[in-house]
């Protein structure tokens, strides 16, 4: 699903040149949970903007499901992006102005679908996360675990081939911190693949491979033998 080459990216300013990313080359199946580890400021957050189409690289090839996508133009990229890629963040990201069952729609209405459509969609995934209770509740009235439980309600409500999630424990205590990973591997055991970005080993320990990054580029790749036995 996903096939870097050589991916650099470099951030300039008048004065100063930033290199963030350094020839990362990475290849990701289909179904596969993969976590990326490194220190802060190691290029993380930049691989994962770019693998879900937010940024293009300054150099480099990017396939995202057998398509080439690196200089593509903003439009296209957020044309491929609808429907395909969800997010997760560790700050949830909701609009506060909205209430849970909006939040969740969003993407929906994006995607153009019918009220109908919309309304069935966002009703079975706030059930699964066990939030549909909250639906009328805006984001402040909700804990952090509800509201992470919110987030990945709205990354997986269209049905994404892919989630990419940022630090998505990194606000909860250790017991919602469990619970939104053992959500990320029940979607993953059905079939939806997912990059994490983490700095938690325990977090990390549910991916079937972790990459480590150092100085923006990678460092080591090691399978989780623990899962791969279970696989």
């Amino acid at each position: 699903m996903i096939k870097t080459e050589n991916l650099t990216k470099i951030f300039r300013t008048e004065e100063v040149e930033t290199s963030a990313l350094n020839k990362v080359s990475i290849h990701i199946q289909k179904g596969e949970f993969v976590a990326v580890m490194g220190p802060s400021g190691c290029g993380k957050s930049t691989l994962l903007n770019i693998i879900g189409l937010l940024d293009n690289p300054t150099e480099g090839k990017y396939q995202f499901d057998g398509v080439e996508v690196a200089g593509l133009r903003e439009r296209q990229r957020t044309m491929l992006r609808k429907g395909n890629i969800g997010f997760v963040f560790q700050s949830f990201n909701l609009i506060d102005e909205l209430n849970v069952y909006e939040n969740v729609e969003l993407p929906l209405i994006y995607l153009k679908l019918k009220v109908r459509e919309r309304k069935e969609m966002v009703g079975k995934v706030l059930e699964r996360m066990k939030i549909g209770h909250r639906k009328k509740h805006f984001p402040q009235q909700l804990s952090g675990g509800q509201q992470q439980r919110v987030a990945i309600a709205r990354a997986v409500v269209a049905n994404p081939k892919l989630i990419l999630a940022d630090e998505p424990t990194g606000n909860l205590d250790s017991k919602n911190g469990l619970e939104v990973m053992n959500l990320l591997t029940e979607l993953n055991r059905e079939g939806t693949t997912i990059i994490m970005v983490t700095h938690s080993l325990h977090d990390a320990g549910f991916a079937h491979r972790v990459i480590n990054l150092f100085d923006g580029e990678v460092l080591t790749e090691n399978v989780n033998e623990r899962i791969a036995e279970i696989l």
